[in-house]
């Protein structure tokens, strides 16, 4: 048992990354370029947005949260992971592993948040066109930003806050990253408490961005269908589309780890390698997915870096 003044000193172990030592520099090396390539196209499609002025609308400020998003994500946890990989030193200060969580779970949050804004907007736009100017104004854009951050920043808050007062018992993490649960699985007591409002959480990020996805989708079929103009009809499929695959994937890579760290069933070598997907796939797939397949988007990359199209792009 380990006394609350003594956790700014106490150093935890997480899981092995059980690499052979033929296979350490290839790890590495693919780690350090899928970092890389992360930030490359998460940077790309930030600077796109922000040196054009044609897409300082609402659609593309709501969507220039996302990549900001993905490559916090990724830097929150891949300096480390390199380290860990080159030296083989899974040791991490449990203030660092505490703030990771936190920055973890804030960018999963936020991840929800986003793309529930942007199902409002997308159903504005396309169910209440004629308003959409009257509504999705500059103040209330603002406003809308700052409060899903803000609402975010609280929640995340209250949840790590709870693991504060109980004494920790053990210094082994379960985990590859600093989740929640991996620590509150070192908890001497307090687990149930923690595992109730944490479970509660995570009800409320994926219900409220299930039900505005839900709302929006069956509001925008319903419109399709009844507009007779096919190129609106095709570009608005075309939108929900591309944020139905990047809504879906997050699905999976956030709700599977959650489920699994509460489950007894599920074989700790899956869990730990869809938690670690959790910071790969959406940060790469997002802007190739949202950005790169944003006709506007592709077409200031194009005049930005001097790309030649290529006419079957």
């Amino acid at each position: 048992m380990y006394p609350n003044e003594s956790v700014l000193s106490l150093v935890l172990t997480l899981h092995s990354l059980e690499l052979p030592e033929t296979s350490i520099y290839p790890a590495f090396i693919f780690g350090l370029i899928t970092y890389l390539l992360i930030l490359l196209c998460n940077l790309t499609i930030i600077i796109t947005i922000c040196l054009n002025r044609n897409l300082h609308k609402p659609m593309y400020i709501l969507l220039l949260n996302l990549p900001i998003n993905d490559a916090m994500n990724a830097s929150i946890l891949f300096p480390h992971l390199l380290y860990s990989i080159w030296s083989q030193d899974r040791s991490i200060s449990y203030p660092a592993c505490f703030l990771q969580g936190f920055f973890v779970h804030l960018n999963g949050g936020a991840s929800y948040l986003i793309l529930t804004a942007m199902a409002y907007d997308r159903y504005i736009a396309i169910c209440c066109p004629l308003r959409y100017g009257a509504i999705m104004t500059t103040n209330n854009l603002v406003k809308i930003i700052t409060g899903m951050w803000l609402l975010n920043f609280i929640l995340i808050t209250v949840v790590f806050s709870i693991l504060v007062p109980y004494r920790i018992c053990q210094t082994h993490m379960t985990d590859l990253v600093c989740y929640k649960t991996a620590l509150m699985k070192l908890l001497c007591d307090g687990i149930e408490v923690n595992n109730i409002f944490g479970l509660s959480c995570i009800i409320f990020y994926h219900g409220l961005s299930l039900s505005a996805v839900a709302f929006t989708y069956i509001h925008i079929l319903i419109t399709c269908v009844t507009n007779k103009q096919s190129d609106a009809k095709i570009k608005a499929l075309q939108t929900c589309g591309t944020h139905l695959v990047v809504f879906l994937l997050l699905e999976f890579n956030t709700l599977f780890p959650s489920v699994a760290h509460r489950s007894e069933f599920v074989p700790g070598f899956l869990r730990r390698v869809v938690s670690i997907s959790n910071f790969v796939f959406p940060p790469l797939v997002n802007p190739l997915v949202y950005g790169f397949k944003t006709k506007e988007i592709r077409q200031k990359i194009f005049t930005c870096f001097k790309i030649k199209k290529i006419s079957n792009f």
